[in-house]
């Protein structure tokens, strides 16, 4: 293959426009698609009469993979921590403070002495577990080897479904859960003022000063390659040429890229993706200001007031983001959307006379794979180089060992620019 500097990536998402940015700053002449008029995927944000609406719960590790991409590509962004104060464990359809320090430990009626003292022991010990050891042992097993407590099992079970954001305990690996746990009880997380919005302007910032040529409305349709890739496909039926192909995208959009790779159709079909049920409301007022966040133990619920913590609602007003992490498995949308209600009602009585805006996502997807204890943890996912393709990358959440969700697809974005690179000098000096 003769060298070319042109590099194409398909997707304007998170992943994407970072991926760009390294290669474009490494003096490669690069084209971005987006088959979207607008960029930035699952880190959109929609804002109505004020209020802003991410697609569905974000928030961004503060030592994640993803801050430390971010600052190495000048993205700036500020947000607020949340704290425990206000918090509620909902178990049995009612409210219990939900155990995030000593006195909240002594004093929930979530259970008894008992599973309070196991609790205590657990929390202390939690950051001295080593996660990559559980890494091919699912979280039931961990859950019923580590906890003796039925009530304890139950929310820890929770806290790693919201540092996961999913609902597979006997196909999620261990370690998996257990490493972003970890990062939330030692450095929390952000969320961010003015949405997640803000990170994809500053990744399209960075971009177009680094000379990358963004074509919104331009859907990609094909990667065109023999034994490597010449260039890409577009809906409207012309090529555009290139020696490296960056995907940014899910495995069955890949997939879809190049349906004659055995092995990224592989992908799709042996990874499962993560979904959720999301309800956001933005209230002229919150009913009952010292709450927020729930979180359901014998559910897979979550209840939060971002705009407690970030600028994302008029003054006085308030956004909340209700979510149900779904199980493997058809799910009743309905019934989704009615448990969702029921848990504002309990947390915020009163809500429904101050709906100002309210949107309901049934079936939104939260991460391109799980991470399962078959595949060892985030070790086994795939890695961003597609075999018996050269030049061919794949980007995303789905993609390479470091982290989950965002971490995830900035670190691959990251790894996938590094290995076009490297493959460009092994062909120069060949």
């Amino acid at each position: 293959m003769a060298e070319s500097n042109e590099a194409v990536v398909v997707g304007g998402g998170l992943g994407g426009l970072a991926a760009a940015i390294y290669l474009a700053r490494a003096g490669r002449s690069v084209t971005l698609f987006e088959k979207s008029r607008a960029l930035g995927g699952r880190a959109a944000t929609q804002v109505e009469n004020g209020f802003h609406f991410n697609l569905g719960p974000h928030a961004l590790y503060r030592s994640g993979a993803g801050v430390k991409v971010l600052r190495e590509l000048n993205v700036s962004f500020s947000g607020g921590v949340p704290t425990v104060a206000g918090s509620y464990a909902i178990a049995g359809g009612k409210r219990h403070t939900l155990p995030g320090g000593f006195v909240s430990l002594l004093t929930t009626s979530l259970f008894g002495i008992v599973g309070k003292l196991e609790t205590a022991r657990l929390l202390g010990a939690v950051q001295k577990i080593d996660a990559q050891a559980a890494n091919s042992v699912t979280v039931r097993d961990w859950l019923d080897r580590s906890i003796r407590n039925r009530e304890v099992r139950q929310l820890v079970q929770a806290l790693f479904r919201v540092a996961t954001y999913a609902n597979d305990p006997d196909r999620q690996s261990a370690g998996a859960a257990l490493e972003p746990f970890q990062m939330a009880l030692a450095d929390n997380v952000l969320y961010l003022h003015g949405g997640w919005q803000t990170l994809v302007a500053g990744l399209r910032a960075g971009a177009e000063a680094a000379g990358v040529e963004i074509l919104g409305g331009t859907r990609a349709t094909g990667v065109i390659h023999d034994r490597a890739v010449r260039g890409v496909r577009l809906a409207d039926g012309t090529t555009h040429d290139a020696a490296a192909v960056i995907i940014a995208a899910t495995p069955s959009d890949a997939a879809a890229l190049v349906p004659d790779c055995h092995v990224v159709r592989r992908w799709a079909d042996e990874l499962a993706p993560v979904r959720a049920a999301c309800l956001d409301v933005a209230l002229s007022r919150l009913p009952q200001p010292q709450a927020r966040f729930a979180l359901g133990i014998d559910r897979p619920m979550y209840l939060s007031v971002h705009s407690a913590v970030a600028k994302l609602a008029p003054e006085a007003a308030a956004t909340i983001c209700v979510a149900k992490y779904l199980a493997p498995g058809a799910s009743d949308s309905k019934a989704d959307q009615q448990e969702s209600e029921r848990l504002l009602d309990l947390v915020q009585p009163g809500w429904r006379d101050v709906v100002v805006e309210r949107r309901f996502l049934p079936n939104m997807l939260v991460s391109g794979a799980l991470v399962t204890a078959a595949m060892g943890g985030v070790a086994g996912r795939p890695g961003p180089a597609v075999p018996g393709i050269e030049g061919l990358y794949v980007v995303g959440d789905w993609v390479g060992p470091t982290g989950q969700l965002a971490d995830a697809a900035l670190a691959s974005a990251k790894q996938a620019a590094q290995l076009v690179g490297r493959a460009a000098t092994s062909r120069a000096a060949a």
